[in-house]
């Protein structure tokens, strides 16, 4: 069981449970997975970004990147279907908590004037995303090595039915929101 997991388990289900007045322990909001993407519009021409982009992101999360291609040829901005242009990664069980605790913990407070993430990114069913401009600021990634910062998209899916139960747990876990 990892760090957060223990947290989850033992301080956040009771508040939760005590806050929300649940009858059942299967109401209490839990975290199913974990989506992250970047997307990179440039990689359509250049090969080597895509490489890049994937190598990065699976050491961010532990897990092999996926690289998603384009469903539509659109014109404008020069792209057929079937072009390369992101990567994507879904975390689950042991591999999602660890990432979730390095996010918290290691990556965002290493973001230059961080105040907070604003809490604008729920859905109105309890998952929250959020956006990261550099994705350097994650440990596995030593800032002088990489060429280009990257933005990277991250998902927090939740069994949430409410975005009011979905920040709460959120908050407990130690997402650090802006007030």
């Amino acid at each position: 069981m990892t760090r957060l997991e223990k947290i989850y388990r033992e301080k956040v289900v009771p508040s939760l449970r005590e806050e929300f007045d649940y009858k059942s322990p299967m109401q209490i909001p839990g975290l199913e997975k974990v989506s992250l993407n970047i997307g990179l519009g440039a990689a359509s021409q250049n090969n080597k970004l895509m490489e890049e982009a994937v190598t990065e992101l699976t050491a961010i999360a532990g897990q092999k990147a996926v690289i998603t291609r384009a469903k539509k040829s659109v014109a404008a901005f020069k792209v057929r279907e079937g072009m390369p242009i992101g990567c994507r990664v879904t975390l689950r069980g042991a591999r999602m908590w660890d990432f979730l605790d390095k996010l918290f913990n290691f990556a965002l407070p290493r973001v230059r004037d961080f105040r907070g993430i604003p809490d604008r990114g729920f859905d109105g069913r309890g998952n929250f995303t959020m956006g990261i401009k550099e994705h350097s600021i994650f440990p596995e990634l030593e800032a002088d090595r990489v060429d280009n910062p990257k933005g990277m998209n991250i998902t927090i899916v939740t069994t949430a039915t409410t975005d009011k139960e979905g920040k709460l747990l959120l908050e407990h876990l130690g997402l650090p929101f802006r007030k």
